[in-house]
């Protein structure tokens, strides 16, 4: 049986962390490494190092999950979408560029 290894730091004005010695070590972080937080039902976070498989959003799934499972059961209520609407969607977002990995502003934190 593994020893249980328990640590704690505290959150900034910012919300913001230092991940501590002893998990950077278990985990085998490193500066600029990504890490992956799991929230459980019952209030339990799980930390772990991401990987380049690793980065599904669980609301998302639950969504996909769901659509998938009411066009199995309903596929009659499909509808392609028509191409005025398929431009209109084109003219709102076809010229934004986001970048994920750009730091939030201090407004967006």
């Amino acid at each position: 049986m593994s020893a249980t290894l328990e640590a704690e730091s505290t959150l900034t004005d910012r919300y913001q962390t230092t991940v501590p010695e002893t998990v950077r070590r278990a985990l085998r972080l490193n500066k600029r490494d990504k890490i992956q937080y799991i929230i459980r039902p019952g209030g339990e976070v799980v930390l772990m190092r991401a990987t380049e498989g690793n980065h599904d959003d669980p609301v998302l799934n639950q969504f996909l999950d769901f659509l998938a499972q009411d066009i199995a059961a309903n596929p009659e209520r499909l509808q392609a979408i028509d191409d005025s609407l398929a431009h209109r969607l084109k003219s709102l977002v076809g010229n934004i560029d986001v970048d994920l990995n750009a730091p939030l502003s201090e407004n967006d934190e």
